[in-house]
């Protein structure tokens, strides 16, 4: 009897399997796989769609399929959810595995772009530099909170809490002026790991014609180009830029009934990460759209007016997502705006 569909819930070191045959009925069920067997077991299937949820390592375990002769779908959890049987009977791996197996099926379903090698290192420098990056405002907050135990309330502004903290310095007891001389020292550290990763990124941008065609853009920058290019690729994964800026998370969520339609705030789904690097370059275009002439200035300070400033944050960082998606789906053959 032929495999058609698998779902496989991944995990670190077990992992469970459910095939299902034409008739939908179940043909293959393994609760149990170590991760040292599960390759060579996928390995002796028929070629059949495998599905998988979109967690760590999938993308890895995708490319091995992949080059089994399988075809790999991977789906965000939160659509996999719904095809959970919970409640009285409660949750396993292989109750998830089947859910898996039947959500990939389901015509209608939204799957993930397996992502190759070389996205998937690009987005490591990405991952890492932001970790240096919240570890650092870690550090500043640590610094911040020891420091009030002792009468010192310090803004947040990151710039005015080193000066300070290092200014007042000499004024602490013994053991808190070593923390606090010690934690400085780590903010030092991790800036230079932060610019150390800026010019990785920068260097990715400039050997890359379509990061260069992004940084066109207003508000964005080498940063906000290569983590465009890793997560997207060609951007044909997408219709048109207006799915590509919902999937981001920069619409707002739509509250319908009777007739009646009320829109809400943005939906804040997708990628986390790509949709702070485009607010915060929308954040740098209204900075200084009062200082320039351009035609994406000037509709920028006119929203702002209209509308007001977060708004207006909004607006042009869904208008840059609609514009990266034709630059990288269209590339040579899509005009810059003047």
């Amino acid at each position: 009897m032929a495999i058609l569909y698998v779902g496989i819930d991944l995990a670190k070191n077990v992992f469970a399997v459910h095939g299902v045959d034409e008739h939908g009925k179940p043909a293959l069920v393994w609760p149990k796989v170590t991760r040292d067997k599960l390759h060579e077991r996928v390995a002796a299937l028929p070629p059949c769609t495998i599905g998988m949820e979109a967690c760590s390592g999938a993308h890895h375990w995708a490319r091995l399929f992949g080059d089994l002769g399988h075809t790999v779908r991977l789906m965000a959890p939160k659509f996999v959810a719904p095809y959970r049987l919970s409640g009285r009977r409660g949750k396993n791996d292989a109750a998830d595995a089947a859910a898996i197996c039947e959500a990939v099926q389901r015509p209608n379903m939204r799957f993930v772009p397996v992502k190759s090698v070389d996205p998937q290192a690009r987005l490591t420098l990405h991952r890492t530099r932001q970790g240096f990056v919240e570890q650092r405002t870690a550090t500043l907050n640590r610094i911040r909170g020891l420091l009030s135990e002792f009468g010192v309330v310090l803004p947040l502004k990151a710039a005015t809490v080193r000066r300070e903290a290092a200014a007042g310095l000499e004024a602490l007891p013994g053991w808190a002026r070593l923390a606090i001389g010690d934690l400085l020292d780590e903010v030092r550290r991790l800036d230079e790991r932060v610019v150390e990763y800026d010019r990785h990124l920068a260097h990715l941008a400039r050997e890359d014609e379509r990061a260069r065609r992004l940084m066109r853009l207003s508000g964005v920058g080498e940063t906000t180009a290569t983590a465009l290019l890793a997560t997207v690729g060609n951007g044909h994964d997408f219709r048109c830029g207006r799915q590509f800026a919902a999937w981001l998370g920069l619409v707002p969520g739509q509250y319908s009934s009777g007739g009646k339609t009320r829109l809400g705030r943005i939906t804040k789904t997708g990628d986390p990460y790509l949709r702070t690097l485009l607010i915060l370059g929308a954040r740098a275009v209204l900075a200084l759209a009062k200082t320039k002439t351009d035609s994406i200035s000037r509709w920028a300070a006119v929203l702002e007016q209209r509308r007001g400033y977060w708004k207006a944050v909004v607006a042009i960082a869904a208008k840059n997502a609609r514009l990266a998606w034709a630059v990288l789906a269209k590339g040579e053959a899509f005009k810059m705006p003047a």
